[in-house]
């Protein structure tokens, strides 16, 4: 992953943390998991969608 692309998934995962992940990983365990931490409060799902794109 290139910086440029590397960035703008930091910003998605900072402003919409469920499509970061879904661009990411696609539509699975992670995406829902993500959506429900999201949902419950936003930064634990901000959290969660950084440290699965970014690992």
């Amino acid at each position: 992953m290139n910086d440029t692309n590397r960035l703008l998934m930091i910003i998605l995962c900072v402003v919409i943390p469920p499509f970061a992940v879904f661009v990411s990983k696609g539509f699975g365990k992670d995406f829902i998991i993500n959506l429900i931490l999201t949902l419950i409060f936003f930064v634990p799902g901000m959290i969660h969608a950084l440290w699965l794109t970014l690992k």
